[in-house]
């Protein structure tokens, strides 16, 4: 539960640091960010899913 919630974190940030490279017209770091998006968000949902919500 805790790799699941900081992957989502990281994958957070990363759309965070997307609007902003995309800002400032850095298309190599726009790049960069548009992957760990992907990378980071898949493996936070999956990792969520597979090993679920804990029980109340």
């Amino acid at each position: 539960m805790a790799l699941g919630t900081t992957l989502l974190a990281v994958a957070i940030l990363s759309v965070i640091s997307f609007f902003r490279e995309l800002k400032r017209r850095n298309f190599v770091g726009v790049g960069f960010s548009v992957i760990s998006i992907l990378v980071f968000g898949f493996f936070s949902v999956m990792t969520l899913f597979v090993s679920g919500a804990p029980e109340a």
